[in-house]
């Protein structure tokens, strides 16, 4: 249910340009109504094409994804708006966030033998400046060290940054993914 509402999400807003204007429906499952954060990633050919998200849980879970998903897929300041011939092709991942948690820490050094490859996903930030890296990223940075030092400069940090006042917190997601559209019936062959 939460990958259809993420299809409909980028589907209205090519469409339409805009997004739209969703509620619950009765007889929903708590854990679609419960409040949690996610991202949505939207790939197209294996590449990032837009990726946006809740850190902090404000609204029930199958709305946070509608508006993540159509976030990602037009308001992403990284990338142009897509196209509708774009989201014939693309690959959808919808994350649900845990409860972030302070990951208490000594050192750079302590800090990297706490993380947790393939497993967490970090928040970092000093004073008004917060990085976020999903579990996901470890597949492109699959060393401790390369993480944390990538997570500095995604908060806009040097990556050899170190300050007794940086804050890390750590959490887990579930994920999922689906094409956007159904590959047989588009004529598309994965190959």
């Amino acid at each position: 249910q939460m990958i259809e509402a993420a299809r409909f999400a980028l589907r209205f807003g090519a469409e339409h340009g805009r997004p739209p204007d969703a509620q619950l429906g009765k007889d929903l499952s708590p854990c679609l109504t419960a409040m949690r954060a996610s991202f949505v990633t939207v790939n197209i050919k294996g590449k990032l094409r837009g990726c946006i998200g809740s850190v902090i849980a404000h609204q029930p879970l199958l709305l946070d994804v509608m508006t993540n998903a159509y976030k990602a897929g037009f308001g992403d300041p990284r990338f142009p708006p897509l196209t509708a011939e774009e989201l014939a092709t693309a690959d959808l991942h919808v994350s649900i966030l845990s409860t972030p948690h302070a990951l208490p820490f000594t050192s750079e050094k302590d800090l990297v033998s706490k993380a947790r490859p393939d497993v967490d996903g970090l928040i970092m930030q000093e004073g008004n400046k917060r990085g976020l890296f999903l579990p996901s990223v470890w597949e492109g940075l699959p060393k401790a060290e390369d993480f944390i030092r990538n997570l500095k400069r995604k908060a806009g940090l040097p990556m050899d940054y170190w300050s007794d006042s940086l804050r890390v917190f750590r959490y887990t997601t579930e994920s999922f993914g689906a094409p956007f559209a159904d590959r047989a019936q588009t004529g598309e062959h994965a190959g």
